[in-house]
């Protein structure tokens, strides 16, 4: 190489400097190159300037040899200073080979790069701004350089920088972004740590206004919350706190729907404080977006109600999920269900842009979101970010109602999951029924079976939870529809294990069961999905006899609180009489007996029964006497109930024709011990007046008679030596006629035929018992052959 033609106007002397391994030798160039770009710069010769930059760039800076290279960072260095304010004008030309030099693999070299960038830039002030990309990008790296020198020179030019952008007004913001939004996603400490402390300086200035593009960077900010460092944790949380700071304090001009699903996300987070942070800034957005947010509550539901079942260990995300569960359940209204059809403007473009969707190629290499596991639930379907303005005052938006249900039904159908969560869904739909009958019938086909099956839960809240929607199903208004027939022929019915369908013989009720359901004017009227409820309450007792001797009792209880007592039983008996399994059939009608005779729930309907004064209560007797027939001694209590003494001891003198086993004996001395219970105090006071009750003390003689030398014969035997002589009890009074055999004279019940229909299903039971026998002995020949 010919210095002399090709390096002009540098020296040779300098020339040969610059390339010295000495540091000194180099610097002593660099000060004659700066003398010389000073006569230069006072000539105002813009050429030779040019010229100077150009050969310490293209023949020292990217010189293959090492020293070349650090005498021509330190040559440029020298040419900014010698240029001073001017320098601004060669920025470009001062930078580009400096910022390559920061990819050299000589640490000394990069450390010599960082010095000369900081002496570049310390003179150019905010003229460098126009390059901050450029420049930042070049310390992105150098942060997470492995020499401590070059990392330490690299935070002094950060400092600088950071001041200078602190200082001016003049950043474009819109420019950096995309840069910032790349470099977020690093999974290197320091880069990260340097991500943040510049996230946190813009933050600071009040001319920059970083909130406007929160959605860009968001998803990787809650990334970085779950580095492994300590100290850079806690920085992104203080960066995190500082944006909801400024959320709070200007929600109008928040992008809330961009961001809904990125919180979705991480708020089914493993890490806990990532979680929690996400989980509060959703609390927030609810609060502050309101129905903005309700095109995403599927995906919120989705993060929230897996958190409401954690243990004390994360009680404050459990907090803050039941915080974000109750507000998104406040803005659903009854105005969500008006027909989509009839108000297209309250409709939203379910389009996604591209800054408010997920599928921004940075979210797709951050790697998968976490879903616990439940892959087969897709959020980002049922979630469709929606474009909405900045300001929530102005927004109508539709509910998603297949998308909450879609995820109600699968957590309510998930055997893993906690109770509090199962508790949350059901009020879930409960509310849902309350507030958006309409929309909501069309998935009752869809959810009878899982709601039929919650009714087997351990937990007693959440049957009564379920109880309680299961109420409000069959009771709604909006359930109601043409012949009895339920809304089955929508798109969304599934098939369940559970039939829910009414079959053909269900409809063809007799005459006075029909009037008895829909005639009463103590009954309110059901719907047409009550009677299917019925039926398949009872198809579940018969397939789960489990269910039915420990939670029996407790469920058809609270069903009489939560309905009408009377169109329970009525319907329930009515069911019973063509139940074909006549063992279920005994237990279920022993089972309805016992909760009429002792449920204080049932008190008005035993008072009902006992008088028998209304047509009414009359043909409840008749159909409930039907199905009471499937056990003798309940049948003989419910005649003992509704005063139907003279019934009861032909129905007691028809017992020596059944066949008296071990359970029958049980049930009478079970009866026994009822008639000494308050239950029945006005039949023993009835006792007292034994000229107008003969056949009441001659149907307990009966059972007297029945019953083996036991305690309950005992106890039986002891009341009726009280009975008093009836020459004792007259009084002048005595032509006036009983107020029993009035009632009986006027109640027009055919008992005679009642009497038959006893025998008949008796004569069935009687049948059913010897084929069981039958086939257990062919069973036990099997066995000895």
């Amino acid at each position: 190489m010919n210095a002399e033609r090709d390096l002009a106007p540098l020296a040779p002397g300098v020339v040969r400097s610059l390339t010295d391994k000495l540091y000194e030798k180099r610097k002593v160039a660099a000060l004659e190159i700066e003398k010389l770009v000073r006569e230069f710069v006072a000539q105002n010769n813009t050429s030779q300037i040019k010229h100077v930059i150009q050969i310490l760039s293209q023949e020292f800076a990217l010189s293959q040899h090492p020293h070349s290279r650090k005498g021509g960072l330190i040559g440029l260095a020298a040419c900014s200073i010698a240029l001073g304010k001017d320098s601004g004008l060669y920025l470009k030309e001062l930078i580009e080979p400096v910022l390559t030099c920061f990819n050299d693999a000589d640490s000394r070299l990069r450390y010599y790069a960082c010095e000369a960038l900081y002496n570049i830039v310390k003179v150019a002030r905010g003229s460098v701004l126009p390059h901050f990309n450029v420049l930042f990008d070049g310390l992105s790296k150098l942060a997470a350089d492995p020499d401590p020198n070059v990392k330490s020179g690299s935070e002094l030019l950060d400092r600088l920088l950071k001041d200078i952008v602190t200082e001016s007004n003049q950043f474009d913001l819109v420019g950096f972004i995309p840069l910032l939004r790349e470099r977020i996603y690093s999974n290197n400490q320091y880069a990260r740590q340097f991500i943040i402390s510049w996230i946190l300086v813009l933050e600071s200035v009040p001319d920059i206004n970083l909130l406007d593009y929160l959605p860009e960077i968001l998803d990787g900010l809650f990334q970085i919350l779950g580095d492994n460092s300590k100290e850079i944790r806690k920085m992104c949380e203080v960066a995190l706190g500082e944006f909801l700071k400024e959320i709070k304090k200007n929600p109008s001009s928040v992008k809330f729907a961009e961001m809904a699903n990125i919180l979705v996300i991480h708020c089914q987070a493993a890490d806990d404080l990532i979680q929690l942070t996400a989980m509060c800034w959703m609390r927030e957005f609810i609060q502050l977006a309101g129905r903005v947010m309700l095109p995403y509550s599927s995906g919120i539901l989705t993060a929230v109600l897996p958190c409401l079942s954690y243990d004390d260990r994360k009680k404050n995300i459990k907090e803050a999920a039941n915080v974000c569960n109750q507000s998104l359940m406040k803005l659903v209204i009854p105005e969500d269900d008006e027909i989509d059809e009839a108000k297209p403007s309250m409709t939203l473009p379910a389009e996604p842009t591209s800054e408010e969707s997920l599928s921004k190629p940075e979210a797709a290499t951050s790697g998968e979101p976490p879903h616990h596991g439940r892959n087969e639930l897709d959020v980002t379907a049922l979630n469709q970010p929606l474009s909405l303005p900045c300001s929530c005052e102005r927004i109508q938006v539709t509910l998603n109602l297949d998308g909450i249900v879609q995820v109600l039904d699968y957590h309510l159908s998930d055997t893993s999951i906690g109770m509090m969560t199962r508790i949350a869904v059901l009020k879930w739909l409960y509310h849902l029924y309350i507030k958006t009958p309409r929309k909501m019938f069309r998935h009752t086909d869809s959810l009878f079976p899982i709601l039929l099956r919650t009714l087997s839960d351990e937990s007693d809240e959440v049957i009564l939870k379920d109880l309680e929607l299961l109420a409000e199903i069959a009771s709604s208004p909006a359930g109601q529809t043409e012949e009895g027939h339920g809304p089955s022929d929508g798109s969304d019915v599934r098939p369940g294990p559970v039939e829910l369908h009414v079959p053909a013989r269900a409809g063809q009720l007799s005459s006075s069961s029909t009037k008895g359901l829909e005639c009463s004017p103590s009954t309110p009227t059901m719907n047409s999905y009550f009677y299917k409820f019925m039926i398949n309450l009872l198809k579940r007792f018969s397939s789960e006899r489990k269910l039915l001797e420990t939670r029996g009792a407790f469920i058809i209880r609270q069903l009489c609180l939560l309905l009408n007592a009377e169109n329970i039983f009525h319907s329930m008996a009515d069911i019973l009489l063509r139940e074909e399994d006549l063992k279920f059939a005994s237990t279920m009608v022993h089972t309805l007996n016992t909760i009429l005779l002792t449920s204080s729930e049932l008190f008005q309907l035993r008072n009902q029964l006992k008088d028998l004064k209304t047509p009414e209560s009359r043909n409840l007797f008749c159909c409930l006497y039907r199905s009471w027939c499937h056990n003798p001694v309940t049948t003989v209590s419910l005649c003992f109930l509704t005063q139907n003494y003279k019934h009861a001891y032909d129905l007691i003198q028809k017992f020596g024709d059944l066949e008296v086993t071990v359970d029958f004996l049980t049930e009478v001395d079970k009866l026994v011990q009822l008639i000494e219970c308050p239950i029945f105090t006005y039949l023993r006071l009835q006792l007292l007046d034994v000229k107008n009750n003969p056949y009441l003390i001659k149907a307990l003689y009966g059972l007297l008679m029945l019953l083996p030398q036991s305690s309950a014969f005992q106890l039986l035997s002891h009341r009726l030596q009280c009975v008093p002589n009836p020459e004792l009890m007259q009084t002048t009074d005595n032509t006036k006629p009983s107020t029993s055999f009035k009632r009986t004279a006027a109640s027009n019940i055919d008992y005679t035929e009642l009497l038959q229909h006893f025998e008949k299903v008796q004569n069935k039971h009687l049948e059913a018992r010897h084929q069981r026998a039958g086939r257990a002995e062919q069973l036990d020949r099997r066995v000895v052959l």
